[in-house]
């Protein structure tokens, strides 16, 4: 958290919409995440799931939201003060949730619930009244008025059906085209002053821009003149343009635009070769078009249930296709996988197994495929794997009964079972440096030295650091 404290643009959760368990929370509490699931008996001290939220427990309903409330409060923190959450919900507790919502994000924050069509065929199950076809993706800002004033929201892609509303009826060079109007609605505001039509009509009215802006429309060749040069102006859009732009996002979301379940498992199947590894992972149309609306380039997405890493696999997706540079970062329980289960026979023992060998995959798939683009040599699919642990640091216990016996355990006061590169990212993390920060190792005087971020922080880890090695860190001044 010190280190991406507040930058994160996007935070999308998918999660288990029934597991959970009874805890208290505070606003000010110490202990990280690990050990707060560790103390709700959520997981064991490896991380492993302990147990499940049974539909039939008392507690259905209040279990599931304890364990989502604290994750909440944490992502609101992480989020830029333009940022965007997504959180993908079924019908079980999308009222609870929202109820949540509204009190952690605030009511003024609420953007939209969307309905999802996530199964593409029409369901035959003669015991339910209604059948269930659709998800909802509830969208909240960390602050709406900032998000509307940064205006860092984009559009979707523009459909066949919009795209097919431009046409060119009057030749333009600047190809197809519709139009705006640009005579001010009842009550909209605007500017106030007069405009001949080139038939001589005269219209005073109260217009959408200044006379400045329409003179450069007109010069521009930008206005139409309806009724045969007698009727209200109307302003230009060129297809051009708004292939760039998109159009905005509405709240429902077709399948056959934003993909279904089994469009999702497709997708799965062919990167992994494997069949029915992950239940209904989010198709890739789904997530683009969610990363399209609220991303850029350059800004971070951070998915708190990573499952089988569909997030990954569209970001991406998105950047080869725009040679961009969105960056992730993925929480993942290592929660075991079934025994009788397809993942477990493929050699999968839990899920973050699962989605580690995806994001390889599929980072190279996408390269291949794309082999010939321009850009797409610097893409980067690699990623680093970090497992939350304790510090690496023995603490040192000065009420102890032999106070004599605890300062000698002190002068080695690394954990034997770690490694250097494990207190090294422990070092990163306490400069609040980025993890994913180069390193480079090098030998000096004949010690193994670690260079962070091309000199940001040079690292030795040596037992005896002699004079030799001091010295020789120092004139990498001379290249850093």
């Amino acid at each position: 958290q010190k280190s991406y404290h507040k930058q994160v643009k996007m935070i999308y959760i998918d999660p288990p919409y029934n597991t959970g368990k009874d805890f208290v929370y505070k606003d000010n509490f110490k202990d990280n995440i690990k050990n707060y699931l560790e103390q709700t008996g959520q997981v064991d001290s490896e991380g492993n799931k302990l147990s499940t939220n049974s539909d039939t427990s008392g507690r259905y309903h209040s279990d599931w939201l304890n364990m989502m409330y604290p994750r909440l409060k944490l992502a609101r923190n992480l989020l830029r003060n333009d940022g965007v959450i997504f959180i993908s919900i079924d019908d079980n507790e999308v009222s609870n949730l929202r109820k949540i919502c509204d009190e952690i994000f605030g009511e003024d924050n609420f953007e939209a619930e969307i309905s999802w069509r996530r199964r593409h065929n029409q369901p035959n199950d003669k015991s339910k009244m209604i059948a269930k076809v659709s998800e909802y993706i509830l969208v909240y800002a960390k602050s709406s008025n900032i998000l509307k004033m940064n205006k860092t929201y984009y559009g979707v892609p523009l459909t066949d059906d919009r795209i097919n509303d431009y046409r060119n009826q009057d030749n333009d060079p600047n190809g197809n085209w519709t139009s705006n109007p640009w005579k001010a609605a009842v009550g909209r505001g605007g500017s106030a002053y007069t405009i001949t039509t080139p038939t001589g009509v005269i219209y005073s009215e109260t217009w959408y821009g200044n006379e400045e802006t329409f003179k450069e429309h007109i010069s521009q060749n930008r206005v139409h003149w309806t009724d045969e040069g007698n009727g209200y102006p109307r302003i230009k859009k060129y297809l051009s343009e708004a292939l760039k732009e998109g159009q905005p996002a509405i709240d429902f979301f077709k399948h056959e635009i934003y993909g279904s379940n089994s469009q999702g498992s497709s997708e799965l199947k062919e990167t992994m070769q494997v069949d029915g590894l992950f239940d209904n992972p989010k198709p890739s149309k789904l997530l683009l078009s969610l990363l399209k609306i609220a991303t850029t380039s350059d800004d971070i997405i951070l998915d708190f249930f990573s499952g089988s890493a569909s997030i990954v696999n569209a970001i991406m997706l998105l950047n080869s296709k725009e040679i961009s540079n969105r960056k992730y970062i993925c929480v993942q329980l290592p929660e075991e996988t079934d025994e009788k289960s397809e993942a477990y026979k493929a050699g999968y023992k839990n899920i973050s197994e699962i989605g580690k060998e995806r994001i390889r995959r599929a980072g190279e798939k996408i390269k291949e495929k794309n082999v010939d683009k321009e850009g797409i040599e610097n893409l980067d699919i690699g990623f680093k794997v970090f497992k939350l642990d304790s510090s690496n640091i023995k603490a040192w216990d000065p009420e102890s009964e032999d106070l004599e016996q605890s300062l000698f355990e002190a002068v080695n006061n690394i954990k034997s079972d770690r490694t250097e590169e494990d207190l090294l990212y422990e070092i990163l993390l306490k400069y609040g440096l980025d993890l994913t920060l180069p390193i480079e190792e090098l030998e000096l005087a004949g010690k193994k030295v670690y260079v962070v971020g091309l000199g940001a922080l040079v690292i030795c880890l040596d037992e005896q650091i002699t004079l030799d090695t001091v010295e020789a860190i120092a004139k990498l001044k001379e290249q850093y």
